[in-house]
């Protein structure tokens, strides 16, 4: 066990929070205005709905639609002469995505991560490579799948783990942190508020915190699923609180 823990400084957990491009529909760029209503035909259920009132609802889970508002990270120390496991925590969320983009790609770049999401081979991932090409980033190597081999592409993903083969299957993170007695992330907020609480109610930080929330909550499952409990004694470093305090 102290070999897989100390295997564990290489995992950067993450998720991402997501919200539509821009605050309304009409304040879309005409062009992608008619991009938005051929996709609400698409994605409309049988009751038809206003294109203006689903892009509030649905576009910031589409990268050409949406921006990353916030990216929340975890990574664990393992100290084997202390036997002692610290979990460090910490977000990014600028005013400008691009600011954002860039802060969390210069982190990435720092050494060679094994990245590790709940859903992030279908959706934090891809939407965070979307995302930084349409900010004119170029992807740091760790995001770049194009000419590698499938056991070269160091990503993780704890839903697609809990599938065991079982291809159809998907099981919410909440769901899993209920089933390994995992507190929940879910405080006041969950995924289908963002779009209102940053917009309407211009609360990033409860956002951030939500966010780092279910980073934490991502890092658990991982531990769970080497058997080790999900309420495991760890020393938890908020790194935004560390910056905060050399701030003042």
């Amino acid at each position: 066990m102290a070999d897989f823990l100390q295997e564990l400084n290489d995992v950067l957990f993450l998720d991402i929070e997501t919200a539509s491009a821009f605050p309304t529909f009409e304040d879309i760029p005409p062009r992608l205005q008619e991009e938005w209503q051929r996709k609400a035909k698409q994605i409309q259920s049988a009751e038809p709905i206003d294109p203006a009132e689903l892009y509030f609802e649905k576009a910031g889970i589409y990268a050409e639609f949406g921006k990353i508002i916030c990216i929340g990270v975890g990574f664990f120390m393992y100290s084997k002469t202390d036997d002692e496991l610290v979990y460090r925590t910490k977000s990014f969320a600028e005013t400008e995505e691009h600011d954002t983009l860039m802060h969390f790609r210069e982190l990435l770049e720092k050494k060679n991560w094994i990245l590790c999401g709940h859903n992030g081979k279908e959706f934090d991932f891809p939407y965070l490579c979307r995302r930084m090409l349409i900010n004119r980033i170029p992807l740091p190597d760790v995001l770049q799948l194009a000419g590698k081999k499938p056991w070269e592409i160091r990503h993780l993903d704890t839903m697609e783990m809990w599938k065991f083969g079982d291809y159809k299957h998907y099981t919410r993170l909440e769901l899993l942190a209920a089933a390994f007695d995992i507190p929940s992330s879910k405080e006041g907020i969950d995924g289908s508020m963002v779009n209102k609480v940053y917009y309407q109610d211009g609360d990033l930080e409860n956002i951030r915190k939500y966010c780092l929330r279910d980073v934490e909550v991502t890092a658990r499952v991982y531990l769970a699923y080497q058997g080790l409990p999900g309420d495991m004694a760890m020393t938890i470093i908020n790194l935004d609180e560390e910056t905060k305090d050399n701030l003042q």
